[in-house]
């Protein structure tokens, strides 16, 4: 056989491995654990008396972001949740009127309390949205909840989220339950790069890993984190995570090694609002923190540049060099392994209701993920680091390495 018919048998071997080895990350099933009823009792208190549910404080760091708090600060505001639960939304350092836009809104609508703080600038070794949370986290403990929901402010709940995502972790008696918001798919450019995002990061955090106990596979979405008050002191979070970039996952891993007990998966009440409608908005999203992901490390950088080419392009490079070039084998293993590969991307195609079509194009999305990772690292040493709204962190610290077991 020829080289390129050695190589592509190595993709398709890494494609059978990643098929049935990697924890069917590519099976989109991990949804709300499944729970008994919660029943409020109604007494003498009438329609309003609350009894049996835990009280939640919900926590929303937010920096600029009066373009979408309108859709998504009154689904939180009309949470259906039977206990006591109320909102801080911390506005961190906002120059659109963030503050004064929430405090509106809360004034017009009605629904749960909300409080709107800013915590000032941060302080050195802190990143922005751990700053604010920091802060959101303080004024919640003051009023003692059993649960913080840790939402961004571009996400918008379905109105019974709140009550779902509690009665889940009471019924599981898990620490922390994260749901990855289903993103906006509206653009051409989010319909093709969107759904793959999903799908790598369940690639490099098998969500049934993650949700096995015992297994040291930790991870959480940061748009929607449920966490219980007492797991978050032992952890010691936010301040125990303050300097990450990629602050889901580092929480996550915190908690985790607190001893608390974490549960990931797809969000069924839970959509992000923002919009990404060209490739640039795509590519800062996805460039920021793709090298922190990387530990910074150029060897990793390298090995993750390899192991996309190998995954990813080669099987058509070796089907094309099949049609092409009369490389009979290549060809073949070439087809077989971009096979296995479209295959595993439907699952994910149908969840965010999507043209199937899509899926042989999944090779294309992989090399702008290869590019905008290898962007990633050239402006961190060139001092630019994880540039997001206005702030720059030139060389922050990566979720710390949990090795798998």
């Amino acid at each position: 056989m020829s080289a390129v018919a050695w190589i592509a048998m190595g993709s398709l071997a890494l494609w059978g491995w990643l098929l049935l080895g990697r924890g069917f990350f590519w099976r989109t099933d991990q949804r709300l654990p499944e729970h008994e009823p919660y029943h409020t009792e109604e007494g003498m208190a009438g329609a309003g008396a609350r009894t049996g549910w835990p009280s939640v404080a919900v926590v929303v760091p937010a920096r600029d972001e009066a373009a979408v708090l309108p859709e998504s600060l009154p689904s939180l505001l009309a949470q259906t949740y039977p206990g006591e639960a109320e909102i801080f939304l911390i506005d961190d350092g906002s120059q659109d009127g963030t503050g004064r836009l929430a405090r509106e809104l809360s004034a017009r609508l009605g629904g749960l309390p909300l409080t709107v703080a800013s915590p000032g600038e941060p302080e050195p070794g802190w990143t922005g949205k751990l700053w604010a949370l920091r802060h959101g986290i303080a004024l919640a403990r003051a009023h003692d909840p059993e649960y913080l929901l840790l939402t961004d402010a571009d996400i918008a709940h379905e109105p019974d989220s709140l009550r779902e995502l509690v009665a889940a972790a009471r019924a599981r008696e898990l620490d922390l339950v994260s749901q990855m918001a289903r993103l906006r798919v509206a653009s051409v450019w989010e319909k093709l790069v969107v759904p793959a995002f999903v799908y790598f990061f369940a690639q490099l955090y098998p969500f049934r890993w993650v949700n096995r106990p015992g297994r040291r596979t930790a991870a959480a979405a940061g748009g929607c984190v449920l966490l219980r008050t007492e797991a978050a002191v032992r952890a010691q979070v936010p301040e125990s995570i303050h300097q990450a970039v990629i602050d889901d996952v580092s929480l996550a891993r915190a908690v985790q090694r607190g001893g608390g007990r974490i549960w990931l998966g797809l969000a069924e009440r839970v959509d992000s609002v923002r919009p990404y409608p060209r490739l640039a908005d795509l590519w800062r999203m996805i460039s920021r923190s793709a090298y922190a992901q990387l530990r910074h490390n150029p060897l990793v950088l390298l090995g993750t540049v390899a192991g996309l080419a190998l995954i990813y392009l080669v099987p058509p490079v070796a089907l094309g060099t099949g049609v092409l070039g009369g490389d009979t084998a290549a060809g073949w293993l070439g087809f077989a392994a971009w096979a296995v590969m479209t295959y595993t991307y439907i699952p994910m195609l149908r969840y965010y209701r999507q043209s199937l079509w899509l899926a042989p194009l999944l090779p294309l999305t992989a090399s702008l993920y290869l590019l905008m990772t290898v962007d990633s690292a050239v402006q961190h040493h060139r001092g630019r680091g994880a540039a997001w709204k206005g702030r720059t962190y030139a060389r922050p610290r990566a979720a710390p390495e949990t090795p798998d077991r």
